[in-house]
C-alpha cells in the first residue's frame, strides 16, 4: 500500500481535512486536519481517522497507523 492511497482513503471518509501520510508500505504515520476533529476527544478523533481505513486493517493490507489530529485552528 502507497502513502498516496493511504492519504486517499482517509480524505474520502473525512471529506474536507487536509492529510499527509508517511511509510514504508505496511506501517504509516498520518497527520490529519479536519474541523470535524472540534470538540471531539482525542480518542474519538483516533476513531474517525481509523474507520476510513478499517477495511484495510482487517484484511492486512495496511498493518499500522499512527495518527495525529489536529483542527484548523
Amino acid at each position: 500500500m502507497e502513502n498516496e492511497e493511504v492519504e486517499r482513503l482517509i480524505a474520502a471518509g473525512l471529506p474536507g481535512c487536509k492529510v499527509t501520510v508517511t511509510g514504508d508500505g505496511r506501517h504509516f504515520e498520518a497527520v490529519v486536519v479536519s474541523a470535524e476533529f472540534e470538540g471531539k476527544t482525542p480518542l474519538q478523533k483516533q476513531r474517525m481517522v481509523m474507520e476510513t481505513v478499517k477495511p484495510q486493517i482487517e484484511n492486512d493490507e495496511l498493518h499500522a497507523l499512527s495518527i495525529k489530529t489536529l483542527t484548523p485552528e
